[in-house]
């Protein structure tokens, strides 16, 4: 759980995984001690990841950090799993909240380096289902460490939509909304190649005898149906938003009032008093696991253990959980925080871990079929679909 340049550039670096998740070899030998901090530490995040009360003073967890070791936090948000492989590749950042279609494509690409977790003493308060999760661990070595992780969300006017919708259809087919007027023009699509999964995930649903079985592993019959349905999708899409802050305005001032979401944006419109909702429809949804991650050649490597320590915090997971609408890697956030309330861990889905189809770059070699297509095709073919191909 999410601005865009276009995905062209990581076309190449996608690739990279065309037949295997596997990296050749370790990046590099973890850090073996923390030192002095250097004075700064350079993240790229998610917008809404890394707060420090600009947005709402009550949310804020750079602050104290920075008053506590010395080190000043930059941010640069990415809207996509691809735009943050792109920066990351470019160079000079420390830290990045990767999502899994992100994350192993930076391990084999050995910009990201493996984890000392003798390090972060927090380490031991992850939550179990979270610490050797295949997007971050390979060969049993840790590429990063667990922030939070949700599901996407199919976001509502509740003007339009007196009940909850059932299904994800009123957004990939033409029909009359319940309010008598067509969903044409008043939906959105979110703008990655990784929405190929949702169409799947759909398709599984809807079209049982294609056969799908994971939504990341698609032949190539299974994978031209999900494009079809995208290339008619195409035909009823206000946007495809990557900004959150821009789809914020879409629901407030351009008649949007339906779209795939994360809970932020369902959060902030409904702290502004809008009319909206959010559910998981009967299809479920994909979803995001993020992991902070380091690069190979941090500049501020000392700063950057320190963050990552501080990232797993109960205070931190707890206050970033009530803001992102997601759940935290240290299950102990999830009591005695005024910010997210006892309920809010089980609000924001902590018992739907095993629904959730997570986040995951595609690949040839893949479980549950001989074949599947590999994610650089999904970026050229997603393309192709924004721009009516």
């Amino acid at each position: 759980m999410r601005s865009l340049s276009r995905p062209t550039a990581v076309v190449a670096v996608a690739a990279l995984l065309s037949h295997s998740v596997v990296p050749v070899a370790i990046a590099q030998e973890p850090l073996q001690a923390i030192g002095d901090g250097e004075g700064e530490v350079s993240i790229v995040a998610w917008p809404g990841y890394i707060e420090r009360g600009e947005t709402d003073k009550a949310y804020d967890w750079v602050t104290s950090f920075e008053a506590e070791t010395g080190c000043k936090v930059t941010v640069k948000t990415a809207g996509t799993s691809d735009e943050m492989v792109a920066l990351m590749n470019e160079g000079g950042f420390d830290l990045v909240t990767a999502s899994g279609d992100a994350s192993l494509r930076l391990i084999a690409g050995k910009t990201v380096q493996p984890i000392n977790t003798a390090l972060i003493p927090s380490w031991s308060k992850v939550d179990e289902r979270l610490k050797a999760a295949p997007w971050h661990t390979v060969g049993g070595v840790h590429y990063g460490v667990p922030y939070q992780w949700g599901s996407n969300v199919l976001m509502y006017s509740t003007d339009v939509f007196p009940t909850p919708p059932t299904s994800w259809n009123v957004v990939f087919e033409p029909m009359d909304l319940p309010d008598g007027k067509p969903n044409q023009g008043r939906v959105q699509a979110f703008d990655g190649p990784i929405y190929i999964a949702d169409a799947a995930l759909y398709l599984m649903t809807h079209k049982p005898d294609l056969g799908i079985k994971d939504p990341y592993e698609l032949t190539e019959a299974q994978y031209k149906e999900a494009l079809t349905l995208l290339r008619e999708q195409r035909k009823i899409v206000h946007r495809y938003w990557h900004d959150a802050f821009i789809q914020i305005d879409d629901f407030t001032n351009e008649g949007v009032v339906a779209s795939s979401s994360w809970p932020f944006q369902v959060n902030i419109l409904k702290s502004q008093g809008k009319p909206i909702a959010s559910t998981v429809p009967a299809e479920g949804a994909t979803g995001w696991a993020d992991t902070t991650m380091m690069h190979a050649d941090a500049p501020h490597p000392n700063c950057a253990y320190k963050w990552m320590e501080h990232s797993i915090s109960p205070k931190v997971q707890g206050d970033l959980a009530a803001w992102f609408g997601s759940v935290p890697s240290n299950l102990e956030a999830c009591t005695g925080n005024a910010l997210l309330g006892e309920e809010g861990c089980k609000i924001n889905g902590l018992d739907n871990f095993e629904k959730i189809r997570f986040w995951r770059t595609p690949v040839a070699k893949c479980a549950t079929q001989e074949a599947c297509v590999p994610y650089y095709k999904w970026v050229t073919d997603y393309i192709a679909v924004l721009g009516g191909r």
